[in-house]
């Protein structure tokens, strides 16, 4: 199943838009951007096998490793990979709901959480 270049967007647009409004207030100086897969040097890079492997990725310095020297840098960037996400669903509300995890997923890397620490809260651990 796959969705418009604009179908994708819309939807990334709204995930962010329903985030909770303490997140969005503290979101400051970050991008997001729709790609369509991970290049080969970004795979390869982060020991992936393939772009498939990757749906998500933050870039930046998380909030909580934000000293006060902090200023004056590039805004930092969650990249959601519009092919993989869309390979792995099968209907397009598979689609929507991936995105919206994704996207959350790497809003969490955003505030400074690891792995382990998304796959508890992920999994209802917490």
């Amino acid at each position: 199943m796959k969705l418009t270049r604009e179908e994708f967007e819309n939807t990334v647009i709204a995930v962010i838009q329903r985030l909770p409004k303490f997140v969005k207030e503290k979101m400051e100086n970050v991008d997001v951007v729709i790609e369509g897969r991970a290049s080969a040097d970004l795979v390869s890079e982060m020991g992936l096998r393939s772009p498939y492997d990757l749906l998500g990725l933050y870039q930046g310095v998380p909030i909580d490793q934000r000293g006060f020297y902090y200023g004056n840098v590039l805004p930092d960037k969650i990249t959601l990979f519009q092919l993989p996400i869309e390979s792995v669903c099968y209907t397009k509300e598979e689609i929507k709901e991936k995105i919206r995890e994704v996207v959350i997923h790497e809003v969490g890397h955003y505030f400074g959480l690891d792995e382990d620490k998304l796959s508890e809260l992920e999994e209802g651990k917490e």
